[in-house]
């Protein structure tokens, strides 16, 4: 098995060069090409008009519809839910590229092997609980048949690898140690539990029925066993304890048999337990999966948003249901999944009511019984305020808490007019808590993002590096920036065209003529990076939108240290929010129409007077910033006392000043000196 840190650079770096993102994608879509870029319908979503392009020449799809955007690799991890290295592996395959492994230290060594160790006890475990289940006559007895009440066919049984672990001291353990297996890595895995006391060991799922827990690709990463007995002391269900393969807040139940039905239905049903999920799928209902044993994290639904954004939450109809259902609310909507909800009659879940009633009657309540996740939470909240005024500011509140989490703002706006008419309350008065809310969210989720790459950079590197870093490394789970900048409005124009030269044409040179220190005319050539950065910087200026910011700064970093723009960083960044928003401003979203070329009517392209548009984005862009700082300080000379007046004052004379400098010089030749104005 090939882990990306295996994968030496040089071989992915000759794997991205040999693909064709027209080919690759051409594989999955139908393409036609127009002018530079290919086009066809959206893939992630349906369409009947195309507006999904393909740019052979800078490597990336747009999709103008729904926004999706990347490289080749990022195509394929969405598509076919890929990781990033299964990714490469499929392009190297796809170009007969041998894919060569670096050659690890002896401590990477060492953990592989230890890693290797874990998943082969885990899945050497499996197998033996199994047999056990079909073929041990105590296993038949109790574990087989306990299965078979709970209705559930051997077909099923067999899918989901289910088995048995007798209820003897250390059946297992002395199993496993006999076929070559060490006690370390029985420890580490939990699948045996060591008495330091006493030397003893025994078996952590002795007397239990048996759950293989799989990761997406089926490999065993730990298990879930229930108890049989009806002693009280004993808990219902126990868990492998987190290992260096099994963490359950970022696994979930049942994903690995649902994951082709989830992205075939384009929806996933979100259960409470283990034999839920088998329920649905023996009743039909395939995409459905389960928290592990824990209550649902962010991580495990980024997971499902792998798959599909449509999340249908499944619970008891009994007040720990209800509340259960309550508390996973906010991290749905906070990851932008679109969140609906069934409650079963109470007493009811959907094992039993399958149970109870068939498969056609489970898929029917299904189908019939869905509600709206925030309005159904407004109603249950509003039965316990009654007429108290705390009560109800408080519910309007967590209300406004809610749907400020939810990222589309057609969708939050209707959220706002059906719980201002269940609040009773006006749809100004909802929409403002809102966005006070909005606001809260965006400031906290700022700090969160700030300390933690604050503390990763004091940990392993500069920013930079780390988000490099985490690009390389596939980590499934999106920056907590790309959770603030959901919520940002577009940039401006003069900010969105400056930072689109950057990423298109940053390292193009521009020839320029001035007059030499001997008075005779020359010729120089800039890079365009190097004219921008080197502009802005002079006139200590920064781009009011955040995303523009962030690439403008990481420009300047890549100018600083190796005088070359990689605009393909920020097309492979692990921020899908960065990432979509750089492949925006790098995909044409226009082409020459074949009758105007027929007519011999042609367009100039942008690169055709690089230095005229540089110096035109420059000006416009400086003028904006100015003029909208000589704003602010007229706003605030309203309120300022005597002494910060006169400071104001002379601040708006200075910044007027340099916008009339700039209008008399507006068309000469821009250079990347500091001598300008």
């Amino acid at each position: 098995m090939h882990f990306v840190s295996m994968i030496d650079q040089e071989t992915i770096q000759r794997i991205m060069d040999a693909a064709r993102i027209e080919e690759v994608i051409g594989d999955f879509v139908s393409l036609k090409k127009r002018g530079a870029n290919h086009i066809g319908c959206c893939p992630f979503h349906n369409e009947k008009t195309p507006s999904f392009y393909v740019s052979p020449s800078k490597g990336i799809f747009k999709c103008f519809g729904c926004g999706e955007a990347g490289d080749v690799v990022s195509f394929l991890k969405k598509h076919e839910h890929y990781t990033y290295v299964e990714a490469l592996q499929w392009l190297a395959r796809k170009y007969n590229i041998e894919i060569q492994e670096k050659e690890l230290t002896p401590e990477e060594k060492e953990r592989q092997t230890e890693r290797d160790g874990l998943f082969h006890v885990s899945e050497f475990a499996q197998k033996y609980f199994s047999d056990l289940l079909w073929n041990d006559e105590m296993g038949r007895a109790v574990g087989l048949s306990y299965f078979r009440q709970r209705g559930l066919s051997d077909d099923i049984i067999k899918k989901f690898g289910l088995g048995y672990c007798l209820d003897e001291w250390s059946n297992f353990t002395d199993h496993a140690l006999k076929n070559g297996y060490s006690d370390a890595v029985l420890e580490k895995t939990g699948l045996t539990i060591y008495k330091e006391d006493t030397g003893k060991k025994y078996d952590r799922f002795r007397g239990r029925v048996m759950f293989p827990i799989y990761s997406i690709s089926g490999r065993v990463l730990g298990f879930s066993g229930r108890v049989l007995s009806s002693e009280k002391q004993a808990a219902k269900y126990v868990n492998s304890p987190d290992s260096d393969i099994y963490n359950k807040s970022r696994i979930l139940y049942g994903l690995f048999q649902a994951r082709a039905a989830i992205a075939k239905a384009g929806k996933c049903y979100l259960v409470e337990g283990n034999v839920d999920v088998i329920s649905m799928h023996q009743s039909g209902v395939e995409n459905t999966v389960a928290s592990c044993g824990t209550s649902l994290t962010t991580e495990q639904i980024r997971l499902i948003k792998r798959y599909t954004p449509n999340v249908t939450v499944l619970y008891d109809g009994d007040s720990a249901g209800i509340k259960a259902a309550l508390r996973a609310v906010d991290l749905l909507f906070a990851e932008g999944m679109h969140v609906r909800l069934v409650l079963f009659p109470d007493g009811e879940d959907p094992d039993s009511y399958a149970q109870k009633y068939g498969s056609a009657a489970l898929q029917d309540y299904l189908n019939t019984h869905e509600d709206n996740f925030i309005l159904f939470k407004t109603r249950v909240l509003l039965d316990g305020v009654k007429d108290d005024p705390i009560k109800k500011a408080e519910l309007i509140s967590d209300t406004a808490h809610s749907i400020a989490l939810v990222t589309d703002m057609l969708e939050r706006a209707e959220y706002v007019r059906q719980c201002a008419y269940l609040l009773h309350v006006g749809e100004e008065v909802l929409s403002n808590a809102v966005a006070k809310a909005a606001g809260q969210a965006r400031q906290k989720a700022y700090e969160e993002a700030k300390k933690s790459e604050d503390r990763k950079a004091e940990t392993g590197g500069s920013k930079g590096e780390v988000e490099e870093r985490s690009a390389v490394t596939d980590d499934p789970s999106a920056s907590n920036l790309s959770t603030l900048t959901a919520h940002l409005s577009a940039p401006p124009e003069a900010e969105r065209h400056l930072v689109k030269l950057l990423l298109d044409f940053g390292n193009e040179k521009v020839p320029q003529e001035i007059n030499g220190a001997d008075g005779k005319k020359q010729i120089v050539e800039y890079t365009v990076a190097e004219i921008i950065i080197a502009e802005l910087r002079n006139d200590n200026m920064s781009f009011v939108h955040p995303l523009c910011q962030r690439i403008f700064e990481q420009c300047a970093l890549m100018e600083d240290m190796s005088h070359q723009i990689d605009s393909q960083r920020f097309v492979n960044s692990a921020d899908a929010q960065l990432r979509t928003f750089a492949a925006t401003l790098m995909m044409d979203d226009y082409s020459l129409s074949d009758t105007w070329r027929a007519k011999g009517i042609f367009v100039p392209k942008l690169e055709d007077n690089l230095l005229q548009d540089i110096t035109e984005s420059l000006y416009t862009f400086k003028s904006n910033r100015l003029a909208q700082m000589v704003a602010e300080r007229r706003e605030l000379l309203r309120t300022a006392d005597e002494v910060h007046q006169r400071e104001l004052l002379a601040e708006i004379q200075q910044f007027s000043a340099v916008i009339r400098q700039m209008q008399q010089a507006r068309n000469i030749v821009i250079a990347p000196r500091s001598d300008r104005y």
